[in-house]
């Protein structure tokens, strides 16, 4: 029986893609969130399983983000040097996604021999896995979307299908890696076999997400769009320089940036505002649960806000919420129920952009085609990434600065006036300030309702090239 056609997204561009294709195509980021949180959970693993130092450790996962973050670049600017004819994005997915699944496995073989030796282990194997290889997928992967399909709707609706994805691996592993553990003796052997489990697993979703995806705008073998020429790699430091000459780029730069230091902040500030403020660090956990309502109301909901919002005004919303949020924050921060109900409405507010921010990067990238002739799309996407690298780097570590900053003690029994106005400042006012400057920078993104006649005008570009 012939599949029945899937018709036009409200811009009049063709959609490619089914239910399968979404699917298949999520497995890819619940992979690499897999594989990220995981490595969150090292430090557990390294200090009570294997024994080592706490401080050594930390240094370790440090220089490893700090090379991660730099291998992006690398990596983005390997892949939009692939030689012309040959597939750019699909076969990391394999190249990478399997080596990934052995190699995490092998980050809990940590040998039994001297402390020294077993520090260098933990560095060289988290260095091939989020540095080498993770990086390896990621690039390509978050590449994909700008060639799958060159309908926004769509795009959107894939940005939804791999946060969702990427969320639910987050909140299984983050959930379920201790108690099987236990389970399992609460050895190190027992992690092991759990990385053996784990590793396959995202063998396997890998290789899923290979076969599904497609490097051209395709549905069923109907092409949707004359797949275009190779185009020709520039040298790397020249499309650094004109990306940062594309307005919509550096807008996403700088929005992801912002973003990643708010999901890098808010990620631990609830334990510290429960013990301070509320003086019951317990109520993390119930706070936990009901933040569980806004994050999947907001990924249900962002499909039906693309459509009638678009992809901005989604994010202004979003945003405007999140403003709004933090403000009564500010007059209701000794109210535990408020705390509670505003953290809601601050969750939901930021889903979407955790959604979206796959779909802006790929209209910048539209966008370059337009204003430079070429799309740079791995390298749009790698530098992209890197700002996100840094922001959860500078999140994290905002929470310690401004808690050493104002003598934290651990050890007291109230906390003093200082350090109440520093876990406000990071709970609610860094969080305000973030939401005010990503929604005043996505109000000048004005690409989406422009882009038709953008590629209208590259399609007449390369017509009147041909004709000459």
């Amino acid at each position: 029986m012939a599949k029945k056609p899937l018709g036009t997204d409200k811009f009049g561009v063709q959609k490619v893609m089914r239910t399968k294709d979404y699917l298949g195509d999520s497995l890819g980021q619940f992979s690499l969130n897999a594989i990220s949180t995981i490595i969150g959970q090292l430090t557990y693993f390294y200090t009570d399983k294997v024994g080592l130092a706490a401080g050594a450790i930390a240094t370790v996962l440090l220089i490893s983000k700090i090379i991660d973050a730099f291998t992006d670049l690398i990596m983005g600017n390997i892949v939009d040097h692939t030689k012309p004819g040959k597939e750019k994005y699909r076969p990391w997915l394999l190249k990478a996604g399997i080596p990934a699944g052995i190699m995490l496995v092998l980050m809990f073989t940590v040998p039994k021999t001297s402390g020294t030796l077993q520090i260098a282990y933990a560095l060289v194997t988290n260095i091939l896995l989020s540095a080498v290889l993770y990086t390896a997928v990621a690039i390509p992967y978050g590449s994909l979307m700008a060639v799958r399909t060159n309908s926004q709707e769509e795009r959107g609706i894939m940005g939804t299908w791999r946060a969702g994805a990427g969320y639910v691996a987050g909140f299984i592993m983050a959930i379920l890696i201790i108690p099987i553990t236990n389970a399992l003796g609460g050895t190190q052997s027992a992690w092991i076999k759990f990385g053996v489990i784990i590793g396959l697993f995202i063998i396997l979703a890998f290789g899923i997400a290979y076969l599904t995806s497609r490097e051209t705008a395709t549905e069923s073998g109907t092409v949707a769009e004359k797949v275009e020429e190779e185009e020709e790699a520039i040298p790397f430091r020249e499309a650094i320089t004109k990306l940062f000459h594309n307005k919509y780029w550096v807008i996403v730069l700088i929005v992801n940036l912002l973003a990643c230091i708010l999901y890098g902040t808010t990620a631990a500030a609830g334990t510290y505002y429960c013990k301070w403020i509320f003086g019951n660090d317990n109520l993390v956990g119930l706070l936990g649960g009901v933040g569980l309502i806004p994050t999947f109301l907001g990924f249900a909901l962002v499909g039906v806000m693309i459509k009638k919002l678009g992809v901005v005004g989604t994010l202004k919303f979003s945003f405007g919420i999140g403003i709004i949020s933090n403000v009564l924050m500010i007059f209701l921060h000794n109210n535990f129920t408020a705390y509670m109900v505003l953290g809601c409405f601050t969750t939901f507010a930021t889903i979407p952009m955790m959604c979206l921010v796959g779909v802006m990067t790929t209209m910048a990238i539209d966008f370059n085609e337009y204003k430079y002739g070429v799309k740079m799309v791995a390298c749009s996407n790698s530098a992209s990434s890197f700002g996100g690298k840094v922001g959860s780097g500078v999140g994290g570590s905002l929470i310690g600065w401004m808690l050493a900053a104002v003598g934290y003690d651990a050890t007291l029994s109230v906390a003093p006036e200082a350090t109440k106005m520093a876990i406000y400042g990071f709970c609610f006012i860094i969080p305000l300030i973030a939401f005010v400057v990503m929604f005043v920078l996505v109000s000048q993104f004005d690409l989406e309702k422009k882009l038709p006649q953008m590629r209208e005008e590259v399609a007449k570009r390369k017509q009147e090239t041909v004709t000459d």
